[in-house]
């Protein structure tokens, strides 16, 4: 029997056939690059996935084959996925294209455009993508163009660039990129490289740019500390990741599997756009580029070529699948394959929404005094000498008949116009010579320059008049115009405030709410989190002061947990904020109302005999139980004075001995020699007495600075001076609050002359959160966060005294609240009025809630809680500081009141016991740790606070609470570091305010300026 025509042959044939023909449908993706990103986890992701689709096949091309065969010889494919890497044959790769004509999902030729910024810049400028302004210095011909270099700014060409900039090689694969940074922010530059172990950039103290070889040159974007990293996948796909930017500090993140710490952010409708321009306009379906966000805008400023985002299953996911659809739709139809595409629906993000009476965190707006600093000091002087009024006019002071000199190579100007007078034989000096010595002396300390410790001033004098420093008791008199010279020195943050600040911002975190577990083992996990996935808006300002800016840059530090030096951060960090009166006061000249205070005081203070009711009436009319205490104390104020006087005269004494003998070497704090101290203690002697044998009273405030200065840091030579400190302590809780004005009147008037600019700048923060124009977190990134299309807002405005002083003087005297009928504000205005001293650090915190489950024109809506603290503790501790009712007390059961109360009482006998101590420091952050716990504890499900903070706290306090029973000393450490001198924790002064309340008042104010100032 022939069987050889079965049915079941028929059919075996059938199959075959079928399978023939599918066989032939297969679409063949070649993968053609090196072995070492083949073989890469993110690209083994992507490609297994890939391999899903039905008629795709993958084939990636052997190393060897690639490196070593020719062209005709590589596999045939349909589909290419080429692209260039370290020691890739691009120009085979094309070759190959050329031959058998694939369809490519990156481009090759613009792959060689990649590898030239050059090339780059100019696409980007074709296509009409935003970048940083740039110049090109360009020296591969042997010409380079015009290139000037000056001290804080260079030409390129036509363009100038003011530090800092950023010099970036021609060729797209030298990563050695440098940033420049400004004399006056203390100069260098930070050096970025390829990531090495946990490091991507360097802080270098070379001001001077590269000299050889082709660079770019582009303006510095202040973006505060995040880069975007963008990924698309064909031009309607873009995953976008935040990181911390490699110029902060130069720190990788990492996290436990050792991987670079990132957080998918989502993007704008404008910077959607962005990223669909670039993959058009290189033609890299797969394309990575960075962008910088800043001044509102983006601009693009790296195109990376073919790259693809590490460890984020969702996105591979989402590549594979946006690859294989553009592959079947351009190549099913030669190939007869029916395929359309799928359009599944996005996945619908479940956002944990608030209920009841649970709040969220909005905006915090935080006004905060300097760090530590050293003694501030000033001389002034009359010069007439043409070299002098020759600077004047270099820098334009002829114009507006003022002119302040900050940078190194303007005081070196001074510098050696001083030393040119004291040497030039035939120069006519007019100038008083011991003056001229001490300029000379003062612009010499440190052996190098920077804005941040010294500056000169200059005003025109148009006629001739007499003028007397504080320091000099004779009197010279020419005719014609002359210029008042003021030199300032001192004031410098110091090693303890800089550690005072970067602490404060390391306890700041716990404010935040955010997301579950660790970033990089540091507590506070959760602002940590809330900044890099760009919920967290965070803008610092600080005046233009030295001191100021680094006490910003290093809380800076210590809030987003950074490393490195200060200058990096300062540049990028923080803002300066020296327009229209913002944070600083424009100009040394006293309004009249100043004026007649500081006259009234001088008289007052000066009067013979034992003070009077009468007396006490003039210098304080409004009760304050701080400045009455203090008074109590002075009985006879001319008598304290003298008294201070004799005291003064004798450590001079005692300091000159020293600095005599050879064999008595003292070391002091901060590198200070003995002579620089009797030379600051000397001038205070010779200032303070007066002809007529009664003191100038102005200067009280700068004998309390030096004694308490001296006290805590070099306590050694203060021991038999206790008394000093005591009494220049009580002549100062009169003076320094008194100077701000004495009656209601002159308070609102002085402190309206300082701070309406902030209080207007304040309302203008608070109002914005009612728009929703902030970056936002992908919610389908974002599991174990609470909330994630939360984002809060925050304003740090960094400053001096004068400044802290007006603003509460504001709210204390400008009818926010009425004590009459509101308790609570009765009870803290009490304790503001009990606070003798606005100590370093002292901070005035602002913080605005949003409750969704009221209607959106409600004044329920939102909800405002000020908060306040008095800084940093005193030297000696005092046993009868003033109790505030604790941070947001009405959340805290009686029985927690009463534990703080006794810690509180604890700590202050601790402090009695060894007034010098570091023991001071656990009450102010236990106090704070303890409350937190306890408000997330009481409010249980209304807290604002995530777990995870009261976990981090209790760790922080298990962990890091030390304790050396040889000296009974306590330190609390947060991210293992030790404590700097105490800080007092905020103290709840309202938290009940409705932001129409707060806006209100804010209109007020600023009204009533409008019609006294």
């Amino acid at each position: 029997m022939d069987d050889s025509n079965t049915p079941t042959d028929d059919f075996d044939s059938d199959i075959d056939n079928f399978n023939d023909f599918h066989q032939q449908k297969q679409i063949i993706v070649g993968i053609c690059a090196m072995a070492k990103k083949t073989k890469s986890k993110p690209m083994q992701e992507i490609l297994n996935r890939l391999q899903l689709f039905e008629y795709i096949h993958i084939n990636i091309f052997d190393e060897d084959d690639v490196m070593n065969k020719p062209v005709s010889e590589w596999p045939h494919c349909d589909c290419l996925i080429s692209f260039q890497s370290s020691g890739f044959p691009l120009k085979k790769a094309v070759e190959y294209t050329e031959l058998r004509q694939p369809f490519l999902i990156n481009d090759l030729e613009t792959q060689f455009a990649i590898q030239d910024r050059r090339e780059v810049y100019n696409i980007l400028r074709k296509n009409g993508i935003e970048t940083p302004r740039y110049a090109l210095c360009d020296r591969s011909t042997g010409k380079g163009g015009n290139f000037e270099e000056y001290e804080d700014h260079i030409v390129v060409g036509n363009e100038v660039f003011h530090k800092p900039f950023v010099e970036k090689p021609i060729d797209a694969e030298d990563h050695n990129i440098h940033i420049y940074y400004p004399s006056s922010a203390g100069g260098g530059c930070q050096k970025l490289f390829r990531k090495i172990g946990n490091r991507s950039s360097q802080y270098s103290t070379q001001s001077c740019v590269r000299r050889t070889g082709s660079y770019i040159y582009e303006d510095f974007m202040p973006t505060d500390g995040t880069d975007v990293k963008v990924y698309t996948v064909g031009a309607d796909y873009a995953h976008a990741e935040a990181r911390k930017s490699p110029a902060l500090d130069g720190k990788v993140e990492r996290d436990s599997e050792g991987k670079e710490v990132r957080f998918p952010v989502i993007l704008s409708a404008k910077e959607k756009l962005i990223a669909r321009q670039v993959c058009l306009a290189f033609k890299q379906t797969v394309c990575g580029f960075d962008f910088l966000r800043a001044h509102g805008k983006s601009f693009v400023c790296d195109v990376n070529g073919f790259s693809f985002v590490k460890n984020s299953m969702k996105y591979y996911d989402d590549c594979a699948k946006v690859l294989g659809n553009i592959i079947m739709r351009d190549l099913a139809p030669q190939f007869h394959i029916p395929w359309s595409i799928t359009t599944d629906a996005e996945d619908i993000p479940i956002v944990p929404t608030t209920s009841g009476s649970m709040m969220e965190l909005r905006c915090v707006i935080a006004i905060i005094r300097h760090g530590d600093r050293t003694p501030k000091q000033k001389m002034k002087m009359e010069v007439r000498h043409q070299k002098f009024f020759d600077l004047f006019t270099k820098y334009n002071g002829h114009k507006t008949g003022k002119l302040k000199l900050k940078r190194p190579k303007q005081l070196q100007e001074v510098l050696d116009v001083a030393r040119w007078l004291l040497v030039e034989p035939n120069a006519i000096l007019k100038e008083k010579q011991h003056k001229v010595e001490q300029l000379k002396s003062v612009l010499e300390m440190y052996g190098h320059f920077s804005g941040i410790n010294r500056k000169v001033q200059f005003k025109y004098m148009s006629s001739s008049r007499n003028v007397t420093s504080s320091s000099e008791d004779d009197q010279q008199s020419y005719s014609g115009p002359s210029l008042l010279l003021i030199l300032k020195w001192g004031g410098e943050l110091t090693p303890a405030g800089r550690m005072q600040a970067e602490e404060l911002g390391r306890a700041f975190r716990c404010m935040y709410p955010g997301g579950q577990g660790d970033y990089a083992g540091f507590p506070g996990c959760g602002l940590l989190r809330l900044h890099s996935t760009y919920r967290h808006d965070l803008k610092i300002y600080a005046s233009d002061e030295g001191r100021v800016q680094m006490t910003a840059a290093a809380f800076a530090k210590g809030l987003l947990a950074l490393e490195g030096e200060l200058t990096p951060i300062l540049v990028q960090m923080v803002k300066s904020a020296n327009m229209n009166g913002l944070l600083d006061n424009e100009g040394d000249n006293l309004s009249d109302c100043q004026q007649k205070v500081k006259t009234k005081l001088q008289e007052l203070l000066n009067k013979k005999g034992a003070i009077t009711e009468e007396d006490i009436k003039q210098i304080a009319p409004l009760p304050s139980q701080s400045i009455n205490k203090a008074i109590s104390y002075l009985s006879n104020p001319l008598e304290k004075c003298a008294q201070m006087y004799k005291l003064m005269k004798s450590f001079t004494s005692q300091l000159r001995a020293k600095v005599a003998s050879v064999s008595d070497k003292v070391q002091l704090y901060h590198n200070e020699s003995l002579e620089v101290m009797l030379q600051r203690w000397t001038k205070l002697e010779r200032d303070f007495k007066l002809k007529d044998d009664t003191y100038d009273i102005s200067k009280i405030p700068d004998i309390y600075d030096c004694i308490k200065y001296d006290l805590q840091h070099n306590g050694a030579l203060m021991v038999e001076y206790a008394e000093l400190y005591k009494i220049s302590k009580a002549l100062a809780d009169v003076v320094i609050p008194q100077e701000y004005g004495m009656t209601k009147s002159e308070k609102l008037e002085i402190a309206l002359g300082f701070c309406v600019p902030l209080l207007k700048k304040i309302k203008v923060d608070l109002q914005r959160n009612l728009e929703e124009d902030t970056y936002r977190l992908n919610p389908r990134y974002s599991r174990g966060v609470l909330s994630p299309g939360r984002h809060v807002r925050t304003r740090l405005y960094f400053t001096s005294e004068s400044h802290i002083h007006s603003l509460l003087t504001a709210l204390q005297y400008g009818a926010l609240c009425d004590i009459e009928i509101d308790e609570q504000w009765k009870r803290a205005m009490e304790y503001v009025d009990a606070v003798s001293e606005l100590n370093y650090m002292t901070q005035i915190v602002i913080m605005l809630y949003e409750d969704p489950s009221e209607p959106p024109q409600s004044e329920k809506r939102f909800h405002i809680e000020l908060h306040f603290s008095p800084g940093a503790k005193g030297t000696q501790p005092d046993d009868s500081f003033p109790q505030g009712g604790g941070f947001r007390p009405s959340s805290r059961p009686p029985s927690r009141a009463r534990e703080l109360h006794n810690l509180n009482t604890e700590s202050h006998l601790t402090s009695l016991a060894d007034p010098l101590s570091d023991s001071v420091h656990l009450s102010s952050m236990l106090h704070t740790a303890v409350v937190l716990v306890s408000h997330v504890a009481a409010r249980h499900a209304s807290s604002v606070l995530n777990p995870v903070i009261s976990k981090a706290i209790n760790e922080a306090r298990s962990k890091f609470f030390l304790v050396n029973k040889k000296h009974k000393s306590y330190k609390l450490g947060i991210d293992g570091h030790s404590m700097a001198p105490s800080i007092r924790p905020l103290e709840t002064l309202h938290n009940s305010l409705s932001l129409k309340q707060m806006n209100d008042f804010l209109d007020k104010v600023v009204q009533v300026s409008f019609l006294i100032l």
